[in-house]
């Protein structure tokens, strides 16, 4: 059981210390990611899934229940302790989505069972719907990220999830990150996207490759973060009705200002 990662800072892409000398994520948590591009968020999060031991270029280390990881832990498949959802994401497998969920759950020693459970849980993230008979190639980039986030969350035992740039995939992200949380998941999110970062407990801020700083999100950034959100339903819903050829001649923001 995992119940903390500690990132232990390395140096920045001009070999400087990095300012931030150790970041502590306990189960439960969300972390944002933030900083421009070419920050070095992405090598952040690479570290990790590595489970880096100096090894890296950042010469990061990561521990594990402040421990070292064992090599096995680093390169054992069955023992995966990091599933990623990358910014680019299609499925190439010629099967259907309840094939491939119940061979992904087969794989994983989970239940047949959970295979319903993730498609309802993937059909709550976001407005196309999914069904078991469709194919996974013809998904939609919002379907496939719903579908993988609920896997992740039913299915993967991977008790770190590290999620890189959500924010266009056209699914409900608030909601995504949730569901990521609640099950007891350590989740950091790499993200330009300010729904995102204030929903996160903390966010580390990144700058020529290095942790420059841990903002911890406040009170009125989380009221902020729910209004943004509303903003981001109505965006979805709207292009729902965009897609079904429905006309869109007035909208209300009154609950979202209010």
């Amino acid at each position: 059981m995992i119940e903390t990662i500690t990132v232990l800072g390395g140096y920045d892409k001009q070999k400087n210390k990095e300012p931030v000398k150790k970041v502590v994520i306990n189960k439960g948590e969300i972390f944002g990611v933030v900083g421009p591009t070419g920050s070095g968020k992405s090598s952040l999060i690479g570290d990790i899934e590595q489970l880096a031991q100096e090894d890296t270029f950042s010469k990061r280390k990561i521990l594990v229940n402040n421990e070292e990881p064992s090599y096995e832990d680093r390169t054992n498949p069955r023992k995966k302790m990091v599933a990623q959802l990358s910014q680019n994401m299609n499925f190439l497998a010629d099967m259907s989505v309840g094939e491939f969920l119940n061979l992904h759950a087969k794989c994983r020693g989970a239940s047949n069972a959970c295979v319903d459970k993730v498609i309802n849980l993937a059909n709550t993230l976001t407005g196309e719907p999914i069904k078991k008979d469709h194919d996974l190639t013809i998904l939609s980039g919002g379907q496939s990220r719903a579908l993988m986030v609920a896997d992740v969350a039913i299915i993967s035992d991977s008790p770190i999830v590290l999620i890189d740039e959500i924010e266009n995939a056209g699914i409900r992200k608030h909601d995504a990150l949730k569901v990521l949380a609640g099950h007891g998941k350590i989740v950091m999110v790499v993200t330009h996207d300010p729904v995102l970062a204030l929903m996160a407990d903390k966010r580390i801020v990144m700058k020529s490759g290095g942790m420059q700083d841990i903002v911890s999100t406040t009170n009125q950034e989380k009221i902020i973060s729910k209004k943004l959100n509303k903003i981001d339903e109505l965006m979805l819903s709207l292009r729902e009705k965009v897609r079904m050829g429905e006309l869109v001649e007035d909208i209300s923001l009154e609950d979202i200002m209010g």
